[in-house]
């Protein structure tokens, strides 16, 4: 008996609504990350893109525990020599909020064609309003 994997007309993709706002931030990233690679449904497949869309909300208010607001440091490199740029997460959640969560989740994905794929299923939005209504998402808790 062979394995049933799943053909791309089979797989239904939901979209989801998560609320930062008060959340702590780690916490927040490894649900998204969970909804975006479909790990919480049945016909889960490593290999092909099961999940769903996520759209998380009020990244701004999300919330860091301990001293990582004065600690945590966020780098990016140009590949250049001396271009390695470190911007801490006090700066960080004020010029572009939307970067500290869209790091944390894009972290937890795999770092492979796929990962990119469901990358592009991620939006994140620094305050409440988002323009995707019409897809009319399920607020997760």
């Amino acid at each position: 008996m062979s394995t049933h994997f799943p053909s791309p007309g089979e797989i239904k993709s939901n979209w989801y609504l998560l609320d930062a706002e008060g959340k702590v931030l780690g916490r927040l990233a490894s649900q998204a990350a969970v909804l975006l690679m479909g790990k919480n449904k049945p016909d889960y497949t490593p290999f092909l893109a099961t999940g769903d869309h996520v759209v998380v909300i009020n990244a701004a208010k999300v919330r860091l525990t301990g001293k990582k607001e004065q600690d945590k440091i966020y780098r990016r490199y140009s590949g250049y020599p001396g271009g390695l740029k470190e911007i801490g997460a006090a700066k960080v959640r004020a010029t572009r909020p939307t970067r500290m969560v869209e790091e944390a989740i894009l972290g937890m994905l795999p770092k492979t064609k796929l990962g990119k794929q469901l990358a592009g299923r991620l939006r994140v939005y620094a305050g409440p309003q988002h323009p995707h209504a019409a897809q009319k998402p399920r607020t997760l808790s």
